[in-house]
């Protein structure tokens, strides 16, 4: 099969191939003669060379390793000259890689030939559909194709582009999965990377490689990601969708960007994510692009929420609100006061319903529950407050009748308003749990039992995402002395883990926790944990093989090293000038 295909490529291109050769063998009456011939009608054509071969043949230099050698040398200097001629613009240029593709094609099955035609091909901006046709059916053909010819074939061929990018894809979840259950370097924090150095993946710019200047492969890819995130609701395919838009901003690919309606909102998202913070300027240009949607691109909400849905946005629009929350208490503000809350709570909330709006294809911006603002806000504000008063207490001096004081105020039940506007308001639920990280991250037990009694009822059950359980698995890990007491380990363990335990991704994150400060628990909670996180059949291998190893690490008492403490990456949220007033 390989001989037949050989053979047309060298007689299509007026070369004597092996058929040549074969017939003048056998219809010759003198073999040797007739292969004489045969190499001095088609060897190099330089007189001065014929007198040399012979002095190669007493080096024992093979002819077949001479030519080929040549042949190496020419085809180097003949790529080289291609590619200047691609260089230039103009329809002069055109028409000589147009007739150099038409001599040369027929050779693309010759294995030394076939760079010199991928390389006409890759500088020929429009490529007949014959030539293409070619490269398609043979696979071998199509694997040493350059991605810049490829993207010709791809635009009319979908699922040939989902086939190559399909295992992208895959490639991106599972390092976004690794990264979020990796039990053996918990300082690898998924929130650590910068957006900048986020979309320097190895993913993102093979995508960004692959889909080069063309509209279309970049809408294709979109519609993939958005096919799969209804499918599996894996809200990292947002993550891919901002990376990849970011990706283009970066390569300047104005041909792109200029037509993506998201380009300029997920700029400046961007621009806030990696500042840590929102200014006035910046909110304004935000709420304008939400403001500014016309009467017919109502559709454009569906991608900007999948923008906003992207859980780096997520963090940060929560973390910047929680943040704010303390800013408004220590100014005595009210939230409905402040238009840049406002802001993040309208965006937390588009961002919540993307799943939703793409799935029902009604692309309307949720309306933000006013109660949240004026009922659930000031609740959770009473927390933080309470939070201080018994931060401020621990500094004075010891006083018996005023610390039972203390404790009965500011330690008590939650007030009714938090649990019942989290079971119904996903914007609630996401601030809670952010509220939750920030009272972990300041290792306030009080502050983290109380919400921990209502945390487990939060809308949708997204107390138990994996970016959020990541973050708290991570916090808690630094707080191993609790771990020895009985009323930390039923606040944490059954009022909350155990009420998700269901799930495959927090048997692991609670796996994960346990690798850390199982030595701190008393002997009979660490047997009732690890009998409740038996795997059985319906859970995956890696929960099995991690339980495994949690065994084989209890069973040697080897406590693993306590890891540095994570930086707080929400540190220059904390402290956040007083707005300037709207005029």
């Amino acid at each position: 099969m390989t001989t037949t295909k050989i053979e047309w490529g060298l007689e299509e291109a007026g070369v004597p191939g092996p058929d040549f050769l074969r017939n003048a063998l056998t219809s010759c009456t003198d073999p040797l003669k007739a292969i004489e011939e045969f190499q001095l009608e088609n060897g190099i054509l330089l007189p001065s060379l014929r007198p040399m071969l012979p002095l190669l043949d007493l080096h024992g230099v093979r002819r077949l390793d001479f030519h080929t050698s040549v042949l190496e040398e020419l085809r180097e200097k003949l790529v080289s000259h291609i590619n200047e001629i691609g260089l230039k613009e103009g329809r002069d240029r055109d028409k000589k890689l147009k007739e150099l593709l038409a001599k040369s094609f027929p050779l693309v099955r010759v294995k030394a030939l076939r760079p010199v035609v991928m390389c006409i091909l890759r500088n020929t901006p429009q490529i007949d559909d014959k030539y293409l046709r070619v490269l398609v059916r043979d696979r071998e053909l199509y694997n040493d194709t350059d991605t810049e010819v490829k993207r010709q074939i791809w635009k009319d061929n979908q699922s040939l582009f989902g086939d190559e990018v399909s295992p992208l894809l895959s490639q991106y979840i599972r390092e976004k999965e690794n990264i979020l259950f990796d039990h053996e370097n918990v300082s690898n924090h998924f929130f650590g990377p910068s957006p900048k150095n986020r979309r320097q993946g190895e993913v993102v710019q093979k995508l960004a490689h692959m889909i080069g200047n063309s509209v279309k492969l970049y809408d294709m890819v979109l519609q993939f990601l958005r096919t799969l995130f209804l499918r599996t609701r894996n809200v990292h395919y947002c993550t891919l969708r901002a990376e990849l838009l970011m990706a283009l901003h970066d390569l300047e690919v104005q041909d792109i960007i200029s037509v993506d309606p998201c380009h300029k909102f997920t700029w400046c998202l961007d621009a806030c994510i990696r500042e840590k913070n929102v200014d006035i300027k910046r909110s304004r240009e935000l709420q304008g692009f939400l403001d500014n949607i016309k009467r017919g691109q109502e559709q454009v909400l569906g991608d900007l929420s999948m923008t906003l849905c992207d859980p780096y946005a997520i963090n940060f629009l929560a973390t910047s609100a929680v943040k704010l929350l303390q800013h408004l208490i220590n100014n005595e503000g009210l939230p409905r006061e402040n238009q840049i809350l406002i802001l993040l709570l309208r965006m937390l909330a588009l961002g919540l319903s993307a799943w939703v709006m793409i799935d029902s294809q009604d692309f309307k911006e949720p309306k933000l529950d006013s109660q949240v603002v004026t009922k659930f806000l000031p609740a959770l504000m009473s927390l933080m407050v309470d939070d201080q008063v018994r931060q401020l207490h621990t500094k004075l001096p010891p006083d018996e009748r005023e610390s039972a004081i203390t404790v009965i105020e500011h330690s008590g039940s939650l007030p009714d308003a938090c649990e019942a506007y989290i079971q119904e308001s996903p914007v609630a639920a996401i601030l809670a749990m952010y509220y939750t990280l920030h009272v972990t991250r300041h290792k306030d037990k009080v502050g983290l039992l109380r919400v921990l009694t209502i945390l487990a009822n939060c809308k949708d059950d997204r107390a138990f995402e994996d970016p959020f359980l990541h973050s708290m698995v991570s916090l808690l890990i630094h707080m191993p002395e609790e771990f020895s007491t009985a009323d930390f380990c039923t606040g944490l363990f059954d009022e909350f883990f155990f009420a998700g335990l269901t799930r495959d991704n927090v048997t692991r994150h609670l796996l994960k926790l346990l690798w850390y400060i199982h030595g701190k628990l008393p002997a009979s909670r660490l047997q009732t944990l690890m009998k409740a996180l038996t795997p059985n059949s319906q859970h995956n291998e890696k929960v099995h093989q991690l339980h495994q190893s949690l065994m084989e690490k209890i069973d040697t008492q080897q406590e693993p090293p306590m890891p540095m403490e994570l930086e707080d990456f929400s540190s220059p949220l904390m402290s956040v000038p007083t707005p300037a007033p709207f005029h």
